[in-house]
């Protein structure tokens, strides 16, 4: 794993996780009038059984085809085979009560059904390590795959059965522990945990979300990134999203390798990066709130404001977010814009 990362150029290149479902697998209308689901949404799919698999399977090589063609350096498998983020694992967890969901408030400010935990959570099987396994038959370069956080599912949780909050987070912790082993075992470079709730309730955060992320990562041996954002800009279309986070530098203490952040959309003053001297950082560099594709000039002015305040070998090139709610087309125009405005930084950086 070690010897692959290194092999990448500087500034690389990345997804933040998801990538555009073709409309002849899921219901894109249908995703789109919603919340992220939170619960299973096997409605949205267009097929069952193993025609879903198959073409799951075929939307994922897809998006692997994509991300290679746009000159991507680290690669995900899109979440393809996906809902949402988060609700696939979720509900694959010992302890839930999948027939009698519970309700949690967005952070919209919008009640949605959610994951009721009615006993100890526990994993029981293996739960994204097929899937794994098949990235890394496609592809002997970097890759990453994504998994919700600890803090984030507690908020995205109804608990009738923990005492607090706070071991709640430890029981998902523990789950996903089980799971990131053996997801690097697979041969897969990096595990992110999305953790978009930390922004959103930075209180909470503050009094248990770093040990439970800690646990989360405990004795495991690959790199580790973190995604915190303000976000879907599909979601929050038309609400001004703030200049600066709420909870970040908080991150800095943490076992995580890469802090993945939105920057475009929302203008981040790109000074907070001092505030994290010692991690990686996924820059957000593509605004997801604009159908406009950036230019590879637009990427590379982003860019070159991270390195103001950061060395570049810390630097990684991201969108702000997932791209799930973009058509294909503009998702690929704008990866490749990135590549591209990579590119012009790191020669840049060599003259």
């Amino acid at each position: 794993m070690a010897s692959r990362f290194s092999s990448l150029p500087q500034i690389p290149t990345a997804i933040v996780g998801s990538y555009p479902q073709p409309g002849w697998l899921i219901d894109r209308q249908r995703l789109g009038e919603r919340l992220p689901p939170r619960t299973r949404a096997d409605e949205l799919w267009r097929l069952e059984g193993e025609d879903l698999a198959e073409a799951q399977d075929a939307a994922t090589m897809l998006a692997i085809g994509d991300q290679k063609a746009a000159g991507i350096d680290i690669l995900g498998d899109g979440e393809i085979r996906r809902e949402s983020y988060s609700n696939r694992l979720a509900n694959a967890l010992d302890g839930i009560d999948i027939d009698n969901p519970g309700t949690a408030i967005d952070r919209t400010g919008a009640e949605n059904p959610v994951p009721r935990v009615t006993g100890a959570i526990r994993r029981a099987r293996s739960i994204e390590v097929d899937e794994a396994r098949e990235l890394r038959a496609r592809t002997d370069e970097v890759i990453k795959i994504t998994l919700p956080g600890p803090f984030t599912l507690t908020q995205q949780a109804q608990n009738d059965h923990y005492p607090d909050e706070a071991s709640l987070a430890m029981a998902y912790a523990e789950a996903l522990n089980e799971e990131i082993r053996e997801l690097f075992a697979a041969g897969i470079d990096i595990v992110q945990l999305d953790e978009p709730y930390l922004q959103a309730r930075p209180d909470a955060a503050r009094e248990y979300a770093i040990p439970a992320i800690d646990r989360a990562l405990e004795g495991t041996d690959g790199l580790s990134a973190l995604h915190i954002c303000f976000g879907y800009a599909h979601v929050h279309r038309g609400a001004a999203k703030p200049g600066g986070y709420a909870f970040l530098p908080e991150l800095n203490v943490s076992r995580i390798d890469i802090i993945s952040i939105e920057a475009a959309q929302p203008d981040l003053d790109p000074s907070i990066l001092r505030k994290l001297p010692d991690k990686r950082i996924m820059y957000g560099v593509l605004d997801l709130n604009d159908p406009e594709v950036e230019t590879a000039e637009q990427v590379a002015a982003r860019l070159r404001e991270a390195l103001d305040h950061m060395d570049a070998e810390r630097l990684i090139a991201a969108p702000d977010c997932g791209m799930k709610y973009h058509s294909r087309e503009n998702a690929f125009a704008m990866l490749a814009a990135m590549a591209e405005g990579a590119a012009l930084v790191r020669e840049e950086l060599k003259q």
